[in-house]
Parts: C-alpha cells; sequence; structure tokens
C-alpha cells in the first residue's frame, strides 16, 4: 500500500487558492526556507540544553555542594522528561493550532531555563531541566510535522531534514559552546544564553512560520486511535533501536579513544567536533535521498551503522582509520533520523502529532536504553570496544523491525 506522505492542512493564508497552486513547489520552496531556519533554530536550542549539562556538572556538583552521582540526574532527568514530556504535551495541545503551540511551548522553555539559570538550589535546577525537557521533546516533535507540512510533498524528507540539523549543529556547536561559557563565566551563563536563544526563538517562529490551522476533527481520542495498528509499534522500534546504536558509541567514546586508540585525552573533544561534522553531513543527504526513496533510505542508513560500527572494530586500534571510522559513524549514525521520522509519520495517518512526539520518545529510550546495554557489558569485563558491537546489533535489530514493514510501502 502507498501512502502519500502530504500534510492534511494548508496554509490558513491560502484557504481558498486551488489545490495546483497550493501545492507548486516553487511557490512553497520561497516561502519555506525562513521558516525551516526558525523550526531548525528550536532544535538546536534543544539539543543544546539537553546535552551541554553533561561538560558543566563538576561545576553544578560543587557549586550545590552535591555528589557528582547526584549530579548526574540532571542528564537522565532531561531524558525522561524527554520520553514522558513529548506525547504528554502533544496529546494536550491536540486541539491547538500547531503554530500556536509550538510557541507555548517556546514559552515554556524560556520559562525553564530562566529558572534554571536562577535555581537557588539543587531541586529547583532539576525541575528547571525536566520543565525544559517537557516543552523540548513536544518541540522538535510538532517542529517536524510542520516542517512536512509547509513544503511540496517531495522535499518533506528534506524538511525534517532541516529540523533535526538543528540538533546536529547543537553538537557541533551550541554544546562545546555552552561548555566553554559555563567554565569561563560559571554555569548560571549558559543557561543565561539558552534562555537569550529561546527569545530569539520566539520572535523568529512568531514572524517566520506560517499559520498552520488545526487538522479538521482532531481529538484526543482519534490521535490515541492510531497507536492500535502494529505497524506504527514496529515504526517507533525500528526508532529506537536505530538510534540507539549512536548514544552507545558517543557514550564511551572518550575511554575508547584514550584506552583503545591511544589518543590523549586533549585529542577527544576535536574528535567529537570531527564526529559532529559527520552527522551534518549525513543528516541532509539522508533527507535528500528518502525524498527520493524513503524505504531503500532507511534500510540502506541501518545496514550502513551497523557494517561501520562492525568496521570500527578494528579501526579503532589505528589512530587514522579511527578518525576516519568516527567521521563516517556520524554520517550513518545521522542519516537514520530523517527517514525514521518520515516512515513514522507515513505510518501513523491521521495522528502526526502524536505519532511524531512519540517517535521523540523513542529517539529517547534508544538513547536510555543503548548506553545502558553498553555499561552492563563493560562490567561484566566486555572491554572499550563492547560498545561498538553492541551498537552493530542494535542496528540490525532496528533493520530488522524496519524490514518487518514491508506491508507499508512509502517509498
Amino acid at each position: 500500500m502507498t501512502y502519500d506522505l502530504r500534510a492534511t492542512e494548508a496554509p490558513a493564508e491560502t484557504p481558498a487558492a486551488p489545490p495546483q497552486t497550493a501545492s507548486r513547489p516553487g511557490t512553497r520552496g520561497r516561502g519555506s526556507a525562513a521558516a525551516l531556519f526558525a523550526l531548525a533554530l528550536g532544535a538546536f536550542a534543544v539539543g543544546t540544553t539537553e546535552v551541554v549539562i553533561a561538560g558543566l556538572l563538576p561545576e553544578v556538583a560543587a557549586d550545590f555542594g552535591i555528589p557528582l552521582p547526584t549530579a548526574g540526574l540532571l542528564v537522565s532527568g532531561y531524558a525522561v522528561g524527554m520520553v514522558v514530556g513529548a506525547p504528554l504535551l502533544t496529546v494536550l495541545g491536540t486541539r491547538a493550532p500547531r503554530k500556536r503551540m509550538l510557541l507555548w511551548l517556546v514559552g515554556l522553555f524560556i520559562v525553564a531555563s530562566l529558572l534554571s539559570a536562577l535555581a537557588p538550589n539543587y531541586p529547583v535546577l532539576l525541575a528547571g531541566r525536566v520543565l525544559s525537557a517537557l516543552a523540548g521533546g513536544a518541540y522538535v516533535g510538532i517542529a517536524a510535522v510542520v516542517a512536512a507540512g509547509i513544503v511540496a510533498p517531495e522535499r518533506k524528507a528534506s524538511a525534517i531534514a532541516m529540523v533535526f540539523m538543528g540538533l546536529s549543529l547543537a553538537n557541533v556547536l551550541g554544546v562545546p559552546g555552552g561548555t566553554a561559557l559555563g567554565q569561563a563565566w560559571g554555569w548560571r551563563a549558559t543557561f543565561w544564553a539558552v534562555t537569550a536563544i529561546g527569545v530569539v526563538l520566539l520572535a523568529a517562529l512568531a514572524l517566520l512560520v506560517p499559520l498552520v490551522p488545526r487538522e479538521a476533527g482532531a481529538d484526543i481520542r482519534k490521535e490515541l486511535a492510531v497507536f492500535r495498528r502494529g505497524r506504527v509499534w514496529l515504526a517507533l522500534a525500528a526508532t529506537a533501536f536505530g538510534w540507539a546504536p549512536f548514544l552507545t558509541v558517543l557514550t564511551y567514546v572518550s575511554p575508547l579513544l584514550t584506552e583503545v586508540t591511544g589518543f590523549g585525552s586533549r585529542s577527544v573533544p576535536l574528535l567529537l567536533v570531527l564526529l559532529g561534522i559527520g552527522m551534518v553531513i549525513g543528516t541532509p543527504l539522508a533527507g535528500r535521498l528518502a525524498d527520493r526513496a524513503l524505504t531503500p533510505t532507511l534500510y540502506g542508513a541501518l545496514a550502513a551503522t551497523a557494517a561501520v560500527s562492525a568496521l570500527l572494530l578494528a579501526a579503532v586500534h589505528s589512530k587514522p582509520a579511527a578518525v576516519v571510522g568516527f567521521l563516517l559513524f556520524g554520517m550513518v549514525g545521522a542519516a537514520v533520523i530523517p527517514p525514521l521520522q518520515a516512515r513514522v509519520l507515513a505510518t501513523a495517518q491521521g495522528a502526526d502529532n502524536l505519532a511524531s512526539a512519540a517517535n521523540i520518545s523513542a529517539f529517547n529510550v534508544g538513547n536510555a536504553g543503548g548506553p545502558l546495554l553498553a555499561g552492563a557489558a563493560l562490567g561484566a569485563g566486555g572491554g572499550y570496544t563492547a560498545p561498538l558491537w553492541i551498537a552493530a546489533l542494535l542496528a540490525v535489530v532496528g533493520l530488522v523491525f524496519a524490514v518487518a514493514q514491508r506491508r507499508e510501502r512509502v517509498a
């Protein structure tokens, strides 16, 4: 069965326009670039906020006089907030127009960032982090749906890739920059910077994103009914397992590079930037390929992730090979994002908002589950290369779930 990914809603500014005019690629393409940039800026803010705290945990622990493991809850608490918040706030906002929902979420994100910057104690900071995650998870899911709905049908995967490019750039620019700012001026300075980005984002969304009316007949029961479809759960499982390899390796990349490859600790940040550059290359490339053939792109990205993870088992014993290997790993790891998100939107016809948000939760399930498996393997004496073979196996499982959807043809 072939399913057309075209959105079910039209911009409010042209409700009476003839269908052939409203969907002309050239017309929509010219008007959508600025809107896509604004949507991607939000993903950049969310991605930066999610990861940057990891590099500032010693400063936070020292400031509040708490053990480092306790401070580490600021990372896991954010992940839990993303998993729960994305579908929860999306359900609560089902009856709201999508642009209005985005503005509300960014407003909540600003409040949460401000609360974190002013936090007088650790519990308040943790509350700010969770609140920020609730808003961020729902934002990315809805932003992907909006991006797909404001471009021509043949550009939907590229538009989704543009949004997720913000997350990739967060790893290359936002996280290193925010960490350096926090180390130089105190961890609160980082949250003040994120708050400022949120204010700019709010203005950009208000000015640049077109009014997209609420989908006719949308309600909570209709959104929830989509989860009766087994193929939706297969798509979400493919996301969780297909994305898990990236965080599985990234979590333990530092000891892998220093203890196995032989790099000095000062070289690790540079190699992480290189991995981020690979993400910036892989995300838009996968988006363009998915626009042409979604299913082959998805299968290819998952298979490539498994293959590169396996090849790294040998490459990490050579510095030049490791450099090339991690650049490729960044490319293929990020390449799974656009087709996974597009596949879920295609499968969950009639419930784009909630299904997209649930897929954000699935990404975060992968964020948590992969590193847990790798940690267990390390604890059992598997060695620092254990995350690599675990990543390869996870990618294969993700591919199996994706192939199980063969009856739902979307390419």
